[in-house]
Parts: C-alpha cells; sequence; structure tokens
C-alpha cells in the first residue's frame, strides 16, 4: 500500500484542518488505519487508529473530543479531522496501515507509511 498524505499547514490557535491520507496499490479496506505525529526532537506517537470497516476508533487521551477519525474504502481514502488546535499540536503528521482486522497503537505494528504532513499552529 502507498500513502500520500495531505492536507497539513500553517492554522491559527482555535482553527481547524482536516488531513486526508490517499492509498494506492492493494485494497485499503484490508488495513486498519492510524495516524501519528511526531513533534521536534520527539518520537511519533499515536494520535487515533480506526478498523479496517471503520466501526471502532481509538484516541490518545491528548486529543479525544478535538480531532476525529473517519476513513472512506470507496475512495480508497483516510482522514483526520482536528479541531480547537493549540500550539502543541504542530508536528508532523503520518498516515500508516496495517494489516490486522482490528488496530494497533505502537508504531512498529504498522507496515506501510505516509510521507508526513506538517501542521504548524500558532499562538
Amino acid at each position: 500500500v502507498q500513502l500520500q498524505a495531505s492536507g497539513g499547514g500553517l492554522v491559527q490557535a482555535g482553527g481547524s484542518l482536516r488531513l486526508s491520507c490517499a492509498a494506492s496499490g492493494r485494497s485499503f479496506s484490508s488495513y486498519a488505519m492510524g495516524w501519528f505525529r511526531q513533534a521536534p526532537g520527539k518520537d511519533h506517537v499515536i494520535v487515533a487508529a480506526i478498523t479496517r470497516n471503520g466501526d471502532t476508533a481509538y484516541y490518545a487521551d491528548s486529543v479525544k473530543g478535538q480531532f476525529t477519525i473517519s476513513r472512506d474504502n470507496a475512495k480508497n481514502t483516510g482522514y483526520l479531522e482536528m479541531n480547537s488546535l493549540k500550539p502543541e499540536d504542530t508536528a508532523v503528521y503520518y498516515c500508516a496501515t496495517a494489516l490486522t482486522s482490528y488496530y494497533y497503537t505502537e508504531k512498529d505494528e504498522y507496515n506501510y507509511w505516509g510521507q508526513g504532513s506538517l501542521v504548524t499552529v500558532s499562538s
């Protein structure tokens, strides 16, 4: 699976962005999807994950009620809707997929990664 993340950019605190992750190659619907972020000088951290059919989602405590993960398997695309953004949300955001019927929260469990999309939130 090849993944292409897009939708990042510069936004003021309190604003919103929607990241997209377009998949090509193997069947996207066979893969769980996760979104990770990496702040400068830090490791990748799970933000959200979703099962391959979209019926169950996981959110890190830091983004619960703020971010929404979703997917459209007919379009081979996953999404991360980010609202009420804060400066501490500034990071490079990565989408990733794993061949599992549920989802994983550890980055080492994910097989395929997009190139990353930079989100910068100004105060």
